[in-house]
């Protein structure tokens, strides 16, 4: 794995993630595709949960040919901000990539969300990985090289089959929805957080 500092420009084309201390500052970044395995270091990502006007949730499964946790069922997207991209350009453009949808009521929920979980072949994933809600009214058009499938899912009946270990999601999914569930205050609607209170390496940037 190549790290470069904060000022070194990355290979024309190179994905890169940012990588991070464990008080969520910046130390470095590196190549996305080289980021995850054994001993994945700590680097910034982020979910991403999608609801309807009617309080459904949109579930996504990954692509059967996705380097980490492929055909797993989980939130409706996930994602890493690249270097220097503000947040919430981020979440954007990842919804758009990967569903095809757009995003409003954007807001933070557990800004602080850190999980480890590791494939049966070693690989781990190592992220910092703040949990968002948003809604959506545009119809779903997922790319096949991320997403294989999508459902769109009642929160509650959701959160109950999760919280009750009878729907098989992925583990990120299963702790962030064990969290968001107490921050819950309505159907798909939950307590949210502050932008200020996002990672340091994550917090935006004002607009101008």
């Amino acid at each position: 794995m190549t790290t470069t500092d904060s000022t070194s420009p990355a290979p024309s084309g190179v994905e890169e993630v940012v990588l991070l201390d464990e008080a969520g500052h910046r130390v470095g970044t590196a190549a996305k595709a080289d980021v995850h395995h054994r001993d994945t270091p700590l680097h910034l990502a982020f979910s991403c949960y999608v609801f309807d006007s009617a309080g459904r949730l949109l579930l996504s499964r990954r692509a059967l040919d996705k380097a980490t946790f492929p055909g797993v069922w989980s939130n409706s997207f996930c994602g890493h901000p690249a270097p220097d991209e503000d947040v919430r350009d981020a979440l954007h453009r990842r919804a758009r990539q990967e569903l095809g949808i757009g995003l409003r009521d954007l807001e933070p929920a557990l800004p602080r969300f850190r999980y480890v979980a590791a494939m049966r072949n070693g690989v781990r994933e190592n992220e910092l990985c703040p949990v968002f809600t948003a809604l959506t009214a545009d119809d779903v058009r997922p790319d096949a090289t991320e997403v294989a499938d999508t459902e769109w899912v009642p929160w509650a009946a959701f959160r109950d089959e999760v919280l009750a270990g009878v729907r098989d999601v992925s583990s990120w999914c299963i702790e962030q929805v064990t969290e968001l569930a107490r921050r819950e205050v309505g159907p798909g609607r939950f307590a949210t957080a502050g932008w200020t209170e996002l990672p340091p390496a994550m917090r935006p940037r004002p607009r101008p």
